[in-house]
């Protein structure tokens, strides 16, 4: 009896320290992958001039004369941190989580967002990106590996072509593979192309040219079907900060159905800090 409960101690602890070491090589992974969007970052880039938007529709010519002080280098890499709220629930019962985040974005290339959250004795961390999606359970139950598919793919491409609206608006002034278009008098519409990727993101501003929301029609399978297939997605800016010339939202609340009564804003955060990496 004795033996057999020895040999059933070591079996746990060895799977424990297994499942603990698969554990590290996310996080190797994920810090590996951060480092190479870094790279990404222009090494001597264009300084901003509003004559650089002067044949955009006039919301997005706004948009960028109040994101964008003149003068400022043209960074398209950001290294985000935030804390905020993560809903793991519905709109009725949220079952928001605490939350501390870091997120590189790097329009075009991906990005990767690593949190850990809780509530109580619950624990979550993991990570997002173009590429996967990984979420460990008191840092040793893998409960959520998923990526490598188109439909994967094509979903991550509508957040962080949206986040980069709001947080590394560089990355959106016109060029190849970046299309501005009126929609109304205080909104324009910006179409992203990138490796047979397209996604259109709009952005409404306020007279002074603050963006106050964006709003887009994202591939998700966040509906009762779980059927992947576009479906509404957006949220709200708020408490502008200047960080190296560029002025971003420290305050952003998203949620899937954006605009209509199912609108649940599961993503609630206050950016603490944002850098431009330089080489």
């Amino acid at each position: 009896m004795k033996t057999l409960l020895l040999i059933l101690l070591i079996t746990v602890f060895g799977l424990l320290a297994l499942l603990w070491l698969w554990r590290q090589m996310d996080r190797r992974s994920d810090l590996a992958a951060m480092q190479q969007l870094m790279a990404a970052q222009p090494e001597r880039p264009a300084c901003f001039d509003l004559a650089m938007v002067a044949g955009l529709p006039e919301p997005a010519r706004r948009y960028f004369a109040y994101t964008i002080e003149p003068g400022t280098p043209l960074y398209t890499v950001a290294d985000i941190v935030m804390d905020g709220r993560f809903g793991m629930g519905e709109r009725d019962k949220p079952g928001y989580l605490r939350m501390a985040a870091r997120q590189v974005l790097a329009l075009p290339k991906g990005f990767v967002w690593q949190m850990r959250a809780g509530r109580g004795l619950m624990r979550l961390s993991g990570s997002d990106s173009q590429r996967w999606t990984r979420f460990w359970l008191m840092e040793v139950i893998p409960v959520a590996r998923m990526g490598g598919t188109p439909d994967h793919t094509r979903s991550a491409f509508g957040r962080y072509v949206a986040e980069a609206v709001f947080w590394t608006p560089a990355a959106m002034l016109p060029g190849p593979g970046v299309r501005w278009e009126l929609v109304d008098v205080n909104t324009a519409r910006v179409t992203v192309r990138h490796n047979r990727l397209e996604q259109s993101v709009d952005v409404t501003v306020a007279e002074d040219g603050q963006p106050t929301q964006v709003s887009f029609a994202r591939w998700s399978d966040a509906n009762p079907d779980k059927v992947h297939r576009l479906q509404p997605f957006g949220g709200f800016l708020s408490e502008f900060r200047t960080f190296g010339g560029f002025r971003l939202p420290t305050h952003v609340e998203a949620g899937n159905f954006f605009g209509t009564e199912d609108y649940f804003p599961f993503f609630i955060a206050r950016v603490t800090g944002i850098t431009f990496p330089k080489h």
